[in-house]
């Protein structure tokens, strides 16, 4: 499970995919100038799409120029992400404290991991195994679950569907350009600027972070610019410049992480550490005894465990006949 936690990001951002591109269809016409109506996305549009069209055209208005309607996404980007910023800086916190914590359990979960590699294996060693892995969780406070949620991006989804309505359903919006470039048209410029500083934010990241964990989180290094520049490429240049805005932040929130939050972290785990050493679940005596039947004579936990798998393969066998 926990391999497949850092694709949620992903899965997240191919369902808003889904959701724009089934919304275009659903009556909407922004060449015609027709909004959409019905499902999400009229939701959408009504609740979000609407007001935040109207702030940019006052925004626009009272900044005035030909880059007003741009300057109005830059500052709606600035404003949802700084509101959000305590809560992504909670999570960052969290997963520094898991991996700090998931670290010193390494030994262990090396051994269990081993120990599921094990052939042949009956299901009484199988269980044995997620038992001590799910001991070994509990007993050092060890989420499962880890620090990573997609709560911040969840919430962005609609502001970004929003923008792209705005644009897309507003005559004067449609003509609007930032420097130069089209908000309502796909923009390279403004996709490579903010693949650009997602690159910069991946590699701030990486700073400090030992050789193991960097093996592991360069993927996600790589996977983040090039989400960033696919779905920045896929639509208007308004969500590409949402995008490019929001990687910005991004930066400085990651500066925030790597210098100030991380190594402050990293001493209260230590010291939490020290006063609460890390608990011994498994040991590899515990693993050679358990496939060389030893750990069956020894547990009665594991004996009264054998017992239940046998009732329920004679149940099963009763109700054959």
């Amino acid at each position: 499970m926990k391999k497949y936690r850092k694709y949620l990001g992903l899965l997240v951002l191919v369902l808003l995919v889904a959701v724009i591109v089934t919304g275009c269809s659903s009556g909407g016409n922004p060449q015609k100038g027709i909004p959409p109506h019905g499902g999400i996305y009229g939701w959408v549009y009504t609740w979000i799409g609407i007001p935040l069209q109207n702030v940019m055209l006052k925004t626009a208005n009272a900044i005035k120029g030909a880059n007003g309607a741009g300057w109005a996404i830059v500052i709606i980007t600035l404003v949802v992400r700084t509101i959000l910023l305590p809560l992504m800086l909670v999570q960052q916190k969290k997963s520094v404290t898991q991996q700090e914590k998931m670290a010193r359990l390494q030994p262990q979960m090396k051994l269990i991991q081993e120990g599921m590699k094990h052939k042949p294996m009956t299901p009484e060693q199988q269980m044995q195994l997620s038992k001590w892995q799910r001991e070994l969780y509990q007993k050092n406070n060890v989420s499962l679950t880890g620090g990573i949620g997609c709560l911040p991006l969840l919430i962005q989804m609609p502001i970004m569907m929003g923008i792209y309505s705005a644009v897309a359903y507003s005559s004067v919006l449609r003509e609007a350009s930032f420097f130069g470039i089209s908000l309502n048209s796909k923009s390279l410029v403004l996709a490579i600027i903010a693949t650009v500083f997602a690159v910069i934010q991946g590699y701030i990241s990486l700073i400090g972070i030992p050789k193991e964990q960097k093996k592991t989180m360069q993927s996600m290094m790589f996977m983040n610019p090039i989400m960033t520049l696919f779905f920045s490429l896929s639509f208007s240049g308004a969500l590409a410049l949402y995008w490019a805005a929001g990687n910005f932040v991004t930066i400085i929130q990651q500066i925030l992480v790597t210098f100030v939050i991380t190594p402050r972290e990293k001493k209260r785990v230590a010291a939490e550490i020290k006063d609460h050493p890390i608990q011994t679940v498994v040991t590899k005596k515990d693993i050679d005894d358990l496939f060389n039947g030893a750990a069956t004579d020894a547990s009665s936990e594991t004996r009264e465990l054998h017992q239940d798998l046998r009732k329920r393969n004679q149940g099963k066998q009763q109700k054959r006949k």
